[in-house]
C-alpha cells in the first residue's frame, strides 16, 4: 500500500470518531423521507447515476415513480427474480450483496477482518440469548448501496424476541472492518432471534453511518431510544419471508447453532451473493 493510501485510509477511520455519526443520520433520514418531486427526483437520479442501479428487475421500473427516496430505495423486485432454493435442507442467503466473512464461531468470537474480531454475547447484547451460538456458525453479509436492500429468512422459524441496541454508527465497509475493533458489536442493530426445526438461530440487521432506519415485519421502523428494548414475539416466518429493511445500507448478519448446518465451501470473504440462493445446508 502507498503511503498516499495508507494516509487517506487513516483520515476515513480518524473522522468516524468525530463525525456527528446520529445527527448526521437524522439529517440524511428526513432528506430520505421528502416526497418533495423537486428534492427526491434530484437525489434519486443522483444516486442511481452514481452507484449504476439496475431497475430493470424492479417491480416498478421508472426510478422516479416511487414518492421518496426511502421508497426508491427498498424497492421490491419482480416476482422470480430472486428464486427461492427449494432444497428444504438448505440455508440461504438473506440478502443481496457479498460476503463480509463467513465461517465457526469460535469459543463465542466471532471473525471480523484480518485482526479484528467481536464476541456474540456483545453482539446479541444478553449472554443468556446468546449461549446457544458460541460454537456455532455465522454469515455476515453485505448490502451495498447498488443492492436490493430487503432482508429475508434464511430458513424457516418462529421470531420469538426482537432486541433493539442502541449504539454507534460507523461505516461498514471493509475498511472499518479491518480497523475498528468490534466494529458489529458496537453499531446500533437490531436482534432478531428464531426457535427453529434445528435450534435456535439469529438474523442481526446492523446500522451504520448515513443509515436513516432499519425495519422488521415485527416492530416496524425502528425508533431510535437510546436504551436496549426486547420484545417477545410469536411470529412463524417461511424460508425466504421478509423479515426486514434498510433505509440506506449495512449488514445482515447470520447465526446458527454448532453442529446444525455447515456453509458451503463455495463461499468465501468478498463473493458476491443473491438472496435466496442457497449458502449452505443442514447436517
Amino acid at each position: 500500500m502507498s503511503f498516499a493510501s495508507h494516509l487517506k485510509k487513516q483520515i476515513f477511520i480518524q473522522a468516524q470518531n468525530v463525525v456527528p455519526q446520529h445527527q448526521l443520520s437524522r439529517v440524511v433520514g428526513k432528506l430520505a423521507a421528502s416526497e418533495n418531486p423537486l428534492i427526491k427526483n434530484v437525489v434519486i437520479s443522483a444516486f442511481k447515476a452514481q452507484y449504476g442501479i439496475d431497475m430493470s428487475i424492479a417491480e416498478q421500473t421508472n426510478a422516479l415513480k416511487f414518492k421518496s427516496f426511502n421508497d426508491f430505495f427498498t424497492r421490491s423486485l419482480k416476482n422470480g427474480v430472486r428464486e427461492i432454493d427449494a432444497d428444504p435442507q438448505s440455508i440461504i442467503s438473506p440478502a443481496d450483496g457479498a460476503i463480509s466473512q463467513i465461517g465457526t464461531i469460535e469459543s463465542g468470537d466471532i471473525f471480523q477482518a484480518k485482526g479484528q474480531k467481536f464476541t456474540v454475547d456483545h453482539l446479541i447484547a444478553d449472554p443468556q440469548l446468546a449461549a446457544p451460538f458460541k460454537n456455532g456458525q455465522f454469515a455476515t453479509v453485505y448490502l451495498s448501496p447498488k443492492d436490493y436492500h430487503r432482508v429475508h429468512m434464511p430458513f424457516a422459524g418462529t421470531l420469538t424476541e426482537t432486541l433493539y441496541v442502541p449504539g454507534e454508527l460507523f461505516s461498514v465497509n471493509q475498511t472499518t472492518a479491518e480497523n475498528i475493533p468490534g466494529l458489529f458489536a458496537r453499531n446500533e442493530r437490531m436482534v432478531c432471534l428464531f426457535d427453529t426445526s434445528v435450534g435456535r438461530m439469529a438474523v442481526v440487521l446492523v446500522g451504520a453511518m448515513i443509515v436513516a432506519g432499519i425495519e422488521t415485519v415485527a416492530t416496524g421502523k425502528v425508533k431510535p431510544t437510546g436504551r436496549l428494548e426486547v420484545n417477545q414475539h410469536d411470529l412463524f416466518l417461511e424460508k425466504g419471508a421478509e423479515l426486514g429493511r434498510f433505509y440506506l445500507g449495512s449488514t445482515a448478519i447470520v447465526l446458527f447453532e454448532e453442529n446444525k448446518m455447515q456453509w458451503d465451501d463455495a463461499f468465501k470473504a468478498t463473493t458476491e451473493v443473491e438472496m435466496g440462493k442457497a449458502l449452505g445446508h443442514l447436517i
